[in-house]
């Protein structure tokens, strides 16, 4: 038997080779170009070998594997770039040949004559499950880290080496569907009933019955590619596909408004694909791969969501030679909902916790909230009961800052007031040791100001968490001027414990997310009072890729906050420094009509007793004259929504408050939903060109106001014909390394 880097052989007296991947030096198994040489290699051997009746493929990892590796996706990308630079006509063809590579691969497998069955033991996602498809059977284990999935949805693309059309051959169109165009990951049961798996056991004996299928007699031939096979339901030309995929097409608009391409793709390939030999369809899905392949909206979410977001989470931004920190104890100081949440994703992560507040009752009530946390996880089959016990036995409420002494890092979460902050600064610092860090989680109070309280202004630096902290991704790590090396390596470790992905970001008010935010606010504060209609508002906003309304983001912040807020910008700033207009609008909700947001049961909307849903306050049309709906142009309010918030992050890298573009498009994207598709901020910009952004912001600050001047920086770079990542080249200092 030949020897391979990536795999393991073993064929029994029965003729079974078992193929075990196990990649070396590597914590999942990924496909990479070695991984498909090497694949191909073994489907050519054991064909051809007559000692063997038939193969088993698993993986030597705890989990199966995730897919392809981020070096083979960007391989994609800049094959393409290159190619349109020295062979334009003839660059899509070749690109089209690139990506049919794995399609021809596995179509090879399962047209082998041998039969292969896949022994899924983990997470299997992607181009994983596109192989495992292609064998002809398929066992997963029962156990809880499996997962079956094809999320390539979620970075702009699609399952595109089989999956739109093994998927709909092997369970109806409608599941089909629904899986690749959310993405979602199904349990092994769930796999199970969809007939996507045929059988599901117990860890310790997935091998032996995927050997067992084999031995009964498995036929080394797809349903599909048997004479008279039919598609589940019928296929295409049936009564209930009449039904279902009008209704598809229409959820599928209502949900994306058509700002997916790849998701609109998936549609198309199943539609055409049942209707055509099982070949063809292949054909046709490699086409829509290729022409997918080459949109903005690929490029862009794949650099964000996939590779950036790989970096990030990797540490790119952790300062080299600083030790990595082990967190076995960690300090939370102020047991409010803030507080409470931060020690819950704490203790999740295995660390153990002291929950501070200024008396006993305050901060058992805090780890109260974990216990209503951990309940839920427990009801929904996240957690078992003795894992949530073994987390809450990790949190330990105190009124007695002595229990500090031996954390490795204290997070204060108390009110946002600087006097309270000061307090406990100088509270926690009176009793830690020399070597702990200290975080401040503000959302508006600068870390420079605060760490004066500090006598160790090096190891202060502040963790801003968003709420619900189990629930969001992001944290921005904020470093105020005197904040050290080892402040940020810690963070930035802490961060990495408890799983979520870190920006780096200098300190400004507001840092980066809220400015941004409160950009996006503003701007619907802006279109209430020209008399835009609030639900034209709302959806604008949804129709340009925001998740959420900017009227509705508002409530669940709490206008009373956005008052606030206003109020401190004019007493550090002056009055000039918020618009009148605004401050009147809030002042008249808050102070006249006591509509606060959500949390008190009324704001920019009603909010019903349940099961009744919210809906928009009728009086809000009253506040001002309102314009005739049809006068409106609904792409230039989505163009507004974008711009401004695309503004303000450029403005922060020309501050010097974000340095790497991949924070700025990651954090604005994982902060608060910045439309998925563009990639984020900043590759907003560069996906449309500089040159036409600033354009297009200079006809919207002639129309709607100096805020959508473009800046002095994004006037220069579109002279020079320049892009943020080539500009601000995040890998530059690599480069130089190498």
């Amino acid at each position: 038997m030949t020897n391979y880097t990536n795999f393991k052989i073993e064929t029994d007296a029965d003729g079974i080779a078992l193929i075990t991947w196990d990649m070396p030096e590597k914590s999942m198994n990924v496909f990479t170009q070695e991984v498909m040489e090497e694949l191909n290699a073994i489907v050519d051997q054991t064909t051809a070998d007559t000692a063997v009746k038939g193969v088993v493929f698993t993986s030597g990892k705890s989990s199966f594997s995730g897919g392809a590796d981020l070096s083979m996706i960007k391989s994609m990308f800049t094959f393409q770039q290159e190619e349109k630079k020295k062979d334009p006509d003839n660059a899509a063809q070749k690109l089209f040949d690139l990506v049919g590579r794995m399609t021809g691969l596995f179509r090879k497998l399962e047209t082998s004559g041998k039969p292969w069955v896949s022994a899924i033991n983990g997470t299997c996602m992607g181009g994983a499950f596109e192989l495992s498809l292609a064998c002809h059977g398929r066992v997963a284990s029962n156990s809880k880290s499996v997962k079956i999935a094809l999320p390539e949805v979620k970075v702009g693309i699609f399952p595109g080496a089989g999956g739109t059309q093994r998927v709909p051959r092997l369970t109806n169109a409608q599941d089909a569907l629904q899986m690749m165009t959310t993405g979602s990951s199904l349990t092994a049961v769930r796999a199970k009933a969809l007939g996507l798996v045929h059988e599901v056991v117990d860890a310790d004996k997935l091998v032996d019955a995927a050997k067992a299928m084999i031995k009964n007699g498995l036929k080394p031939v797809q349903p599909w590619d048997e004479k008279g096979y039919k598609a589940p339901g019928g296929g295409i030309w049936t009564p209930a596909s009449a039904q279902l995929w009008p209704a598809a097409s229409g959820i599928l608009r209502r949900e994306t408004y058509g700002n997916y391409p790849g998701a609109i793709a998936i549609l198309k390939c199943v539609y055409e694909g049942l209707q055509v030999p099982f070949d063809t369809a292949l054909k046709i899905e490699q086409r829509y791969f290729t022409e997918i392949l080459q949109t903005t909206e690929a490029f862009s979410m794949i650099r964000s969501l996939f590779v950036s977001m790989q970096e990030l989470g990797k540490g790119a931004r952790r300062p080299a030679g600083v030790p990595k920190s082990e967190f076995k104890h960690v300090g939370v100081v102020g047991a409010g909902f803030m507080g409470a949440s931060i020690a819950y994703v704490t203790a999740a992560a295995g660390i153990a916790v002291t929950l501070i507040d200024r008396d006993m009752e305050a901060a058992e009530k805090g780890k109260a909230h974990s216990e209503g946390l951990v309940k839920d996880s427990v009801g929904k089959g996240r957690l078992t009961k003795e894992e949530g016990e073994a987390l809450l036995s990790r949190i330990t409420p105190s009124a007695d800052y002595n229990d500090l002494k031996s954390a490795g890092l204290v997070v204060e979460a108390v009110f946002e007031d600087r006097q309270v902050k000061k307090d406990v600064i100088e509270k926690v610092e009176a009793v830690i040791g020399e070597d702990t860090i200290f975080a401040s989680n503000t959302s508006t109070l600068p870390i420079t100001g605060l760490a004066k309280n500090s006598k160790r202004p090096g190891q202060f630096i502040g963790i801003h968490f968003f709420s619900p902290v189990e629930k969001m991704m992001l944290t921005e790590v904020i470093l105020g001027k005197e904040s050290g090396d080892r402040a940020l390596a810690t963070a930035l470790d802490y961060v990495a414990a408890i799983k979520k992905t870190p920006i780096v970001v200098n300190d400004t008010r507001g840092f980066y997310v809220n400015r941004c935010v409160f950009r996006y606010i503003h701007e619907a504060y802006d279109m209430l009072i020209e008399g835009v209609p609030p639900a034209m508002i709302e959806n604008a906003a949804k129709m340009a890729g925001m998740p959420v309304g900017p009227l509705s983001l508002n409530d669940e912040v709490a206008i009373d906050l956005s008052q606030k807020i206003l109020k401190a910008t004019v007493a550090d700033l002056g009055e000039k420094a918020v618009d009148p207009k605004h401050l009147a609008l809030i002042n008249k909700l808050v102070d006249e009509l006591d509509r606060r947001g959500r949390k008190n049961g009324k704001g920019f909307y009603e909010y019903p007793a349940k099961p009744a849903k919210k809906y928009l306050w009728p009086e809000l049309k009253t506040l001002y004259p309102q314009k005739n709906a049809d006068t409106i142009d609904v792409e230039v309010l989505k163009q507004r929504f974008l711009a401004t918030i695309a503004l303000e992050a450029a403005r922060t890298m020309e501050e010097g408050i974000v340095t790497d573009p991949r924070e700025a498009d990651v954090g604005s994207i994982l902060g608060f939903g910045f439309a998925p598709y563009t990639g984020g901020t900043l590759s907003y910009i560069d996906g449309m060109g500089v040159k036409a952004f600033v354009t297009m912001c200079e006809k919207l600050a002639k129309d709607y106001g100096d805020h959508f001047k473009p800046t002095a920086l994004l006037k220069e770079m579109a002279e020079r014909g320049e892009t943020f990542y080539g500009r601000f080249d995040p890998y530059g200092e690599k480069k130089q390394a190498a």
